[in-house]
């Protein structure tokens, strides 16, 4: 059915809508960025700085080590969207192809975990963690970010796992390949949208995390990114709005690339002239 030029027009308003309500914030943080303090304390203030000023970014480099807590930040982000990947993947093969009770039983848990307040399950986290000394530690702190995303990843996993038909492993199967041969080379081709959303989920989860980086990190020289923006505030609650919309500014940078570089692989089709008709 055409749809009607008035519901079209209504359409693309809506989504431009969705647009700048998703832009506002990004914009505003990269105006107030570049503003000088006379600005940011205007009661008029204007989208764009009447004189811009690289000061505030200046100002956050020399006040808090930036740069150390986003290497640390990129690591715990990188180690948990690869393991989070290689445990999720095989898992949602088998949950996908062998719809047993116990695999109904585990995509049930899964759904069910993601209800789960940060609050409920940081006490025996740090038990955990404790027990195998690994409080105050990247490692520790990444094991909490895959244990966390991990139910999420499964779970869009294996609906790409079940995008992907049968007949080709099957076909496969005719031709003599293994199970093994199978997975490598037709399954996981497939997969790769998939994987690729799959571990930008992953890393940009944990690039943003900040309860378990604040509980699990003690020493000042391993935390992470969006706690060493929290020392941009002062102890009466009134933040160092330039140098911390600077540093904000900045810490947005790492997701924004990985999605410009996984993008392709996200929105490029699954299987098109996979299966002939």
């Amino acid at each position: 059915m055409r749809t009607r030029p008035a519901a079209r027009a209504g359409q693309y308003a809506a989504l431009l809508a969705y647009l700048i309500f998703l832009a506002f914030p990004f914009l505003w943080l990269l105006s107030t960025a570049f503003k000088p303090p006379r600005e940011l304390g205007s009661l008029h203030p204007t989208w764009i700085p009447r004189h811009p000023t690289l000061a505030n970014f200046r100002q956050a480099f020399d006040e808090q080590p930036l740069l150390h807590a986003a290497v640390n930040s990129l690591l715990a982000a990188l180690g948990a969207a690869v393991v989070a990947v290689l445990i999720a993947t095989p898992m949602a093969y088998v949950m996908a192809r062998h719809r047993t009770r116990l695999a109904r039983a585990a995509s049930g848990w899964v759904v069910v975990s993601q209800a789960f307040p940060f609050v409920l399950i940081i006490i025996p986290l740090f038990l955990v963690l404790k027990r195998l000394r690994l409080i105050d530690s990247l490692a520790g702190l990444t094991l909490v970010y895959v244990v966390w995303s991990l139910p999420f990843a499964l779970w869009m996993l294996v609906g790409y796992v079940r995008a992907v038909p049968v007949e080709l492993e099957e076909a496969a199967a005719v031709d003599g390949a293994g199970r093994l041969r199978t997975l490598v080379s037709v399954t996981a081709p497939l997969l790769a949208p998939g994987i690729a959303a799959t571990a930008l989920f992953a890393f940009v989860t944990a690039w943003n995390e900040f309860f378990f980086a604040l509980v699990l990190l003690k020493t000042p020289g391993k935390q992470t990114l969006p706690v060493v923006l929290t020392h941009f505030i002062g102890a009466e609650g009134v933040a160092d709005l330039g140098p911390l919309a600077a540093a904000a500014f900045l810490a947005t940078l790492p997701s924004l690339v990985v999605f410009a570089l996984l993008q392709r692989r996200i929105t490029g089709g699954l299987i098109a002239g996979a299966v002939k008709s």
